[in-house]
């Protein structure tokens, strides 16, 4: 089987993800969820005409000569705070005190701010003038009644689950969260509570994937260490393909110990492809067996990193039922000449800084694909095209932002 390109594997990847379906959560644990539902509402925000402030509503007609030298007096008549409504109607001559967010009253037409005033007894002094409609806020200014506030797909932010409760809503459909089984492969691998010998590794993968599909919405199931055998690993994915979407990683490459795929295959695994044109990343398996997704990603922690943003994140977003699936990417001017052989889309761990009112790129260290550490301290992958051998300092460059 020959390498895909990175798009057409993401094309026949995306193919095969299903959305997971709905569920009504309460407004307080819908934060980072994604909307399942457009969100209509069925209230003006504000309802009522109200003041933008503390001061004085009035007519404005009635001060428009008025300065610090030669201020117009007006009678106070009534004090309106938020919550309230005026009693009466305000006439010719007349102010009512009133507070930030209280009703505007009938008769007043501007709200002159504190600021402007000074006050004997019931008699205020205007030191300024105010235009028609000065500091009032409108009903529906904000929302309006039938106004789509939200549309489907978008994650919730707080300033979303602000406006959910603006509009009322203490409950809210979302997208049901998919279930992803994490399986880490090979004899050399232990878990963080053993103690290595000679040549063995703890367990990075396993949790930065687990991190991953977290941070992607996905609940991760961890499902601990397979050795490299073909039954131990057909045990581990036969518990695996309980969950609605599989990611191992390692044994996915062409050594006489990487079993993953013979393994699948033998389960009846519909293998699509198995290796990418990218770097890092080229060993990745996908598939499905029946209608459960399996990734096989590879098992050098910056290849497995790199392979999850370009593949397994946007199929996640697409189970979730996200309007966008693409990670947000920059143009960013280069700092430094950077050189590859053609043939390979290259994902280069970079740090990204906003400078002088534009972005700058700056690759993160060395960027072989067993070191983690660059990849720890980079904010983006940037993207070196497929059959460019070198992009010069200064030129711009394509930037995934990392979530």
């Amino acid at each position: 089987m020959s390498m895909i390109q990175v798009q057409d594997a993401l094309d026949t990847i995306l193919a095969k993800i299903n959305f997971k379906g709905v569920e009504k959560v309460p407004l307080e644990q819908a934060l980072g969820r994604v909307l399942a539902e457009d969100v209509v509402s069925r209230i003006n925000n504000p309802p009522m005409d109200n003041s933008a402030m503390d001061g004085y509503a009035l007519i404005a007609e009635d001060i428009q000569s008025a300065t610090p030298e030669n201020p117009v007096k007006l009678e106070m008549v009534e004090e309106i705070a938020a919550g309230y409504t005026a009693k009466g109607v305000l006439q010719p001559g007349q102010a009512m005190r009133i507070m930030t967010g209280a009703p505007i009253p009938a008769g007043a037409n501007a709200v002159l701010m504190q600021e402007d005033t000074k006050k004997d007894g019931k008699i205020i002094f205007c030191e300024d003038k105010a235009d028609v409609e000065e500091n009032i806020r409108k009903a529906g200014e904000d929302v309006k009644i039938g106004e789509v506030v939200l549309k489907k797909g978008i994650p919730l932010s707080p300033a979303h689950i602000g406006m959910l409760a603006v509009v009322g809503r203490s409950q809210i459909a979302v997208s049901q969260r998919p279930i992803v089984a994490i399986l880490s492969t090979g004899d050399e691998i232990l878990e963080l509570d053993e103690t290595p010998e000679g040549p063995q590794i703890f367990n990075s993968n396993g949790h930065m994937l687990a991190a991953q599909i977290k941070s992607a919405g996905g609940l991760p199931v961890y499902l601990g260490i397979a050795k490299d055998t073909e039954k131990d690993l057909m045990e581990k994915f036969e518990w695996a393909l309980q969950a609605d979407i599989v990611v191992s990683s390692g044994g996915v490459s062409v050594g006489d110990y990487d079993l993953v795929k013979s393994s699948l295959q033998k389960m009846g695994q519909d293998m699509l492809f198995w290796k990418v044109a990218m770097k890092p990343g080229k060993p990745l398996a996908f598939g499905r067996i029946g209608e459960t997704p399996i990734f096989g990603l590879p098992g050098n922690p910056v290849s497995s990193f790199v392979s999850f943003e370009q593949f397994v994140r946007p199929s996640l977003k697409k189970a979730l039922g996200c309007s966008d699936l693409s990670h947000k990417t920059v143009k960013a001017k280069l700092t430094r000449t950077i050189k590859k052989k053609p043939g390979r889309l290259h994902f280069l761990s970079a740090v990204v800084s906003w400078t002088g009112g534009e972005y700058t790129v700056t690759p993160a260290g060395e960027q072989g694909s067993g070191i983690l550490k660059s990849a720890s301290n980079a904010n983006g992958l940037l993207i070196f095209p497929l059959e460019a051998d070198e992009i010069k300092q200064g030129q711009e460059v394509a930037v995934q932002l990392l979530e």
